[in-house]
């Protein structure tokens, strides 16, 4: 799970302070304030541990556009800077063949400087690990050189010994964050670089993404038993994790009943008060092609997906993603209110707090959800479920974002265990009572406008 962020000199942000996360977080602002960039950056990171091109730093989309672009104030002479500290599933143990390591870390730490070169191109300029249990603590990484495509190992809290002969530098870095097969083969006790690497690559391979605009639904749907398990950007593999999941059991928490997610699918849509019946069914026999067939009201036939209101297959992926994306998962949804009514909006909230407390095949799943959100009702049920004790307020996280000369500004909401939030920021959702009192000023001039003005007494 990630435990913390610092994000620093990207797009909007020059400086996100350390944020603290949760197991349930939820980012919120104005229109164009910065807080699609904190998942924008997190997504980054994914896809550059994943591409086959080891050499370059970083790997961004088209949506980012060049290194320029996502620089704060596109500043060149900035230097990207980055740290995300995470939990690992179990402690990772670091041993060294001659025993003067050994640590059990439970924690694990990761920073890299990345700065624009002669091309405007990313070139890390250094990275570093921390690895900490038991009050102990060993930091190793990498820094550029005075020659450039040349870095030094560097390393506290514990002596890398060089192998003999073999007193060259190292070349780069794979990525922004991956130690050159040099580290192993020029030093004796180094061997355990390698675990370091891979546990960072599986905790941004865990970061799954639902945009806020999902696919509209479809009569049919293919499906010839491939192993889906994420709903795709846009929802466009809905269907296709329900059907992926026949064999998965879930329970919303520790014993209770388990059901598939088909079935817990269709509970959930009937809580929020969408569906009273919802299946995903072959249309015959042997066939490839399903259909998604629901009720909405009790009384009224089943009809297909695509006969009912768009905000149905618009919160379907959500529900879905939210029990279908692999245990230990960090799953972003930005807007996932969207087009749905307010006391959907409200019911919502409790999916996700069924979400990061459910379980599979009777384990925890685990699953860490960063949610982007302009949901007042989302955030009032969250603040309901803390009073009545049914969300640990250790549990979640909730920050309000805004932009103050184009610089975002990130601030924590500080929440008691009534629910209450202390440093409710000024016009949060706006005014709730500007509009009453502009009403009631419009009906007290139009009132008095109305009446009929009294006679003229001529003397």
């Amino acid at each position: 799970m990630l435990t913390q962020i610092r994000i620093q000199n990207f797009k909007a942000w020059e400086d996100t302070g350390y944020v603290d996360l949760a197991r349930l977080n939820v980012l919120f602002g104005a229109n164009s304030a910065g807080k699609t960039s904190i998942p924008q950056f997190l997504r980054m990171l994914r896809r550059t541990v994943e591409s086959s091109d080891r050499r370059r730093a970083l790997h961004l989309s088209a949506e980012l556009g060049s290194f320029q672009d996502v620089l704060h104030k596109h500043d060149l002479s900035r230097a990207l800077m980055f740290e995300l500290k995470w939990r690992p599933a179990s402690p990772l143990e670091l041993r060294d063949p001659a025993g003067k390591l050994n640590l059990s870390a439970t924690d694990l730490h990761f920073a890299a400087t990345i700065m624009p070169d002669a091309h405007q191109q990313p070139v890390l300029k250094s990275f570093n690990y921390t690895a900490m249990g038991s009050g102990k603590k060993v930091r190793v990484g990498m820094k550029q050189s005075d020659k450039p495509g040349e870095y030094d190992l560097v390393a506290e809290g514990f002596r890398a010994k060089r192998q003999k002969g073999r007193a060259w530098k190292l070349p780069a870095p794979y990525h922004f964050n991956g130690f050159p097969d040099e580290v192993i083969r020029y030093f004796q006790n180094t061997a355990f670089v390698a675990d370091l690497t891979l546990s960072l690559q599986e905790q941004l391979r865990s970061i799954e993404y639902v945009g806020p605009i999902r696919q509209e639904a479809k009569p049919l749907y293919d499906w010839a038993g491939e192993d889906v398990r994420h709903v795709g950007a846009h929802g466009e593999q809905v269907v296709e994790a329900i059907l992926a999941a026949r064999d998965r059991k879930y329970n919303v928490a520790k014993h209770k009943h388990r059901t598939s997610l088909n079935d817990l699918v269709a509970s959930r849509l009937d809580t929020l008060g969408l569906t009273t019946a919802f299946e995903v069914r072959p249309i015959a026999k042997g066939r490839k092609e399903y259909e998604v067939r629901l009720c909405t009201r009790d009384g009224l036939p089943n009809v297909r997906l695509t006969d009912v209101g768009f905000g149905i297959s618009q919160v379907l992926p959500v529900i879905v993603e939210c029990f279908c994306a692999p245990p230990r998962s960090v799953v972003i949804f930005e807007q996932p209110e969207i087009h749905l009514h307010p006391r959907v909006q409200a019911n919502l909230a409790d999916v996700f707090i069924e979400a990061i407390g459910a379980r599979e095949d009777g384990e925890p799943r685990d699953v860490q959800l960063i949610i982007e959100s302009h949901s007042e009702h989302l955030l009032r049920r969250f603040q309901r479920r803390v009073a009545e004790e049914l969300l640990p307020q250790t549990d979640a996280a909730f920050y309000f974002v805004n932009n103050a000369a184009g610089a975002a500004r990130l601030h924590p909401l500080k929440l008691d265990i009534f629910g209450n939030i202390h440093n409710w920021p000024e016009e949060f959702f706006g005014d709730d009572m500007e509009d009453v009192v502009a009403r009631m000023e419009a009906e007290a001039r139009r009132s008095a406008e109305s009446q009929p003005r009294p006679p003229r007494v001529s003397r």
